[in-house]
């Protein structure tokens, strides 16, 4: 008895430790516990993005099927940003934990720097391209004039507002680096609470505010991203980061700029190559209906609830792979990738049991229409069935990213989505009108084949000497 009570003791003393930030250096000690302190805050910080999903998708099916259908579209679009901000963090991840773990504190300031002012000049210009092209853009993306029609408000203000989307991942990813996963938690805390309770008031109107509809969905995000990236950006330069610019810091460095940017090409192409996939999926999904897409759509924001918090536990081996290669500890570095892929392959484990048995129940909790269910329900069944492949698949990608050797990620990305996902889906879909069971298989399937070939190549132990 006195065991189990000291366990859970000592489990709330590291919990505390691990949100509170306390510790940030985790090139010693034991691996288990680095393992804890990092991924405690980035999997609470996916976890309030993931429910944030859930509860935006949950007041945007109150309002139509075309709503949530605009929704899938134009975050298949915004994909696409996320493949360019998601890029550079990567690279901005593995350079401040290289320099943390070099014990280089000017370094990891110079970095920082250069990778906000890139993403600021990148987001500008897809905010404007964004914004003036809203209904040109779900056009192309196979919408019906009708969904475009009551849509386009939500696609324009949340692509015109894509610079929070790229600043919150940068900074966060910063954060990260440093071992401040804790700030990169509360400031996820914050955007997401906002846009919680700002959802509903300007959905579907309160007082003063007016009844936006599914636009109002846009502008609650955009203001709470918004306010969160004020609350980074005070942090960074008055606040308790490991980082702590200062406005001499501000400055354009070319040398530091041009690393960062041949690290991140190999990022932004890797997971230009994965989200451009899966635009085609969701044109393709287009094909078969509204409420098809809409299944679809509520299915993939579910299965996200389970996957941020697995993208969590990924981000931790990702800080431990680069602060340890930075320290010379190249074993302890893979150690550390091997016992996280282990704790994230338990976790998604049981998740897919959950998803393989109450599936269609899970779905209709947002949706009551048959159609949507039936769809939704059965792309989550297929897709669960490879998550422990996903597990392994996420932590040793991450891996990569983190020794900041984003070429290997992006060349196992190429040969699962470009040259299997993507023909297997079009012919099993049409060919042999599997219809949207086609799809979904291509997804599950596509991911065992990233999964196997990740960690035969992670294997082979070349990532150990590359150097950024």
């Amino acid at each position: 008895m006195r065991s189990y009570i000291q366990t859970v003791q000592i489990f709330f003393k590291y919990f505390w430790i691990a949100i509170s930030g306390k510790e940030s250096e985790f090139t010693s000690g034991s691996i288990r516990k680095a393992i804890f302190m990092l991924s405690v805050p980035m999997i609470l910080e996916m976890l309030m993005e993931s429910i944030f999903a859930l509860v935006d998708i949950a007041y945007v099916s109150q309002v139509s099927v075309n709503a949530v259908a605009t929704i899938g579209l134009t975050e298949s679009v915004v994909t696409l940003i996320y493949a360019v901000a998601i890029g550079l963090s990567m690279a901005a991840t593995a350079i401040v934990a290289r320099r943390i773990g070099e014990k280089d504190v000017q370094g990891a300031k110079e970095a920082a720097v250069q990778a906000i002012g890139l993403g600021v000049v990148i987001s500008v210009v897809i905010g404007v391209i964004g914004f003036l092209y809203a209904k040109e853009i779900l056009s192309l993306m196979g919408a019906e004039a009708s969904l475009i029609e009551e849509g386009f408000g939500y696609t324009k203000l949340l692509l015109g507002g894509n610079i929070t989307i790229m600043l919150l991942f940068l900074i966060n990813a910063i954060f990260r680096g440093a071992g401040d996963a804790s700030v990169a938690m509360w400031t996820l805390v914050l955007s997401n609470g906002l846009n919680i309770i700002l959802d509903p008031l300007f959905i579907f109107g309160w007082g003063p505010i007016p009844e936006y509809g599914v636009v109002g969905a846009a502008i609650a995000t955009n203001i709470g991203r918004g306010t969160a990236v004020l609350f980074q950006l005070c942090v960074l330069f008055f606040g308790w980061s490991s980082i702590k610019l200062a406005a001499k810091n501000v400055v354009v460095n070319l040398k530091v700029m041009i690393n960062l940017v041949r690290i991140s090409l190999g990022g932004v192409a890797q997971f230009l190559i994965g989200t451009s996939s899966w635009v085609f999926l969701m044109r393709m999904m287009s094909e078969f209906g509204s409420e098809v897409l809409a299944g679809y759509t509520i299915a993939i924001r579910i299965m996200l609830f389970s996957l941020m918090p697995s993208w969590g536990m990924s981000n931790a081996a990702a800080t431990l792979v680069g602060q340890n290669l930075g320290a010379k500890k190249p074993d302890r570095a893979e150690t550390s990738v091997w016992k996280t892929g282990k704790y994230n392959a338990y976790f998604m484990g049981a998740v897919s049991l959950v998803y393989l048995l109450f599936a269609k129940e899970i779905v209709g909790w947002f949706n009551d229409n048959p159609v949507v269910v039936e769809n939704g329900g059965l792309c989550l069944q297929i897709i669960a069935a490879g998550y422990i492949f996903y597990a392994y698949g996420m932590v040793v990608t991450q891996a990569f990213n983190g020794s900041g050797d984003t070429r290997t990620p992006t060349r196992i990305n190429v040969m699962a989505f470009w040259l299997f996902q993507l023909p297997f889906a079009y012919i099993a879909a049409f060919y042999f009108e599997l219809g949207a069971l086609g799809v979904f298989m291509a997804i599950t399937l596509a991911e065992v084949l990233l999964a196997i070939i990740a960690i035969v190549l992670f294997k082979r132990g070349r990532w150990k000497q590359f150097q950024v």
